[in-house]
């Protein structure tokens, strides 16, 4: 499942809501992104994120598609915020079950590595004089998401 919207959400709540009655779920994995009060040594004092209605949950849906394919999983959950967050509000959550834990752990893994490289969303950072400073994508990212692309 996935869900792009502005507002907070509870991890708890969503994973309450994954795993109520289920008993083919052995492992949960969740990973959630929280916004910092810094980057790259400068201090960050709010943050915004922009994506295209539309095109932006298309491209989710191929990334949970293709852990989907990759993994046995049970479920799978991506809520990706958009707009202003305030410091230490979360900006996503992944959640993935599945029989076992590695299956769970890995699909989480790929589907952070995945998100950070490939879905469209625009990051925006304030720093401490109140200027706005555009995101560029990180090398770090980038390696990252290339152990997966050999498994395509």
């Amino acid at each position: 499942m996935i869900r792009v919207q502005p507002d907070i959400f509870d991890i708890g709540k969503e994973i309450e809501v994954m795993t109520n009655g289920r008993t083919d779920i052995g492992a949960v994995v969740s990973f959630t992104g929280l916004v910092r009060d810094f980057n790259d040594g400068s201090k960050v004092t709010g943050l915004s994120l922009e994506h295209y209605p539309g095109m932006t949950e298309r491209e989710l849906a191929k990334i949970e598609e293709e852990a989907r394919a990759r993994w046995d999983l049970q479920d799978c959950l991506i809520i990706h915020r958009y707009g202003e967050m305030a410091l230490g509000e979360p900006i996503v959550l992944v959640i993935t079950a599945s029989p076992h834990r590695q299956d769970a752990f890995e699909a989480a893994h790929f589907l952070m590595d995945w998100l950070k490289t490939k879905a469209p969303f625009w990051k925006q950072e304030v720093n401490a004089r109140g200027e706005t400073n555009w995101v560029k994508e990180r090398e770090s990212d980038l390696k990252a998401a290339t152990r997966w692309k050999s498994d395509s």
